[in-house]
């Protein structure tokens, strides 16, 4: 069979979107994304909104910050994390949605 030219994901940039897909199937961390989008929150707001140990929430804050998905800003002593890349909340968006159909079983084009 005869293809027209097709283009091919590079390898690194393949290597790089998988670990940002990695990273986002941690649902903590899906959470975690999903509230910044809202309003920035401090360490200590994201353990008491998601009940979960500060270590664990802020091992998932630095594996965050490292692709650039959130950043910091300081206000006085206090440190509050926020999005620091909207379009990346467009795919959990989009997935949510995608998941929303399956769980209906409906077809795409079905609200």
């Amino acid at each position: 069979m005869k293809h027209k030219k097709l283009k091919l994901i590079d390898d690194v940039m393949l290597a790089e979107t998988q670990k940002i897909l990695s990273l986002l199937k941690n649902p903590v961390r899906l959470q975690i994304l999903y509230i910044l989008s809202q309003q920035s929150l401090s360490v200590s707001e994201i353990v008491e909104l998601l009940h979960l140990n500060q270590s664990l929430v802020s091992h998932h804050l630095s594996d965050l910050r490292k692709y650039q998905l959130v950043s910091t800003k300081r206000d006085g002593k206090s440190i509050f994390y926020e999005l620091d890349d909207p379009h990346i909340l467009d795919i959990v968006n989009e997935t949510l949605e995608h998941a929303d159909h399956v769980l209906k079983g409906k077809k795409h084009n079905e609200k």
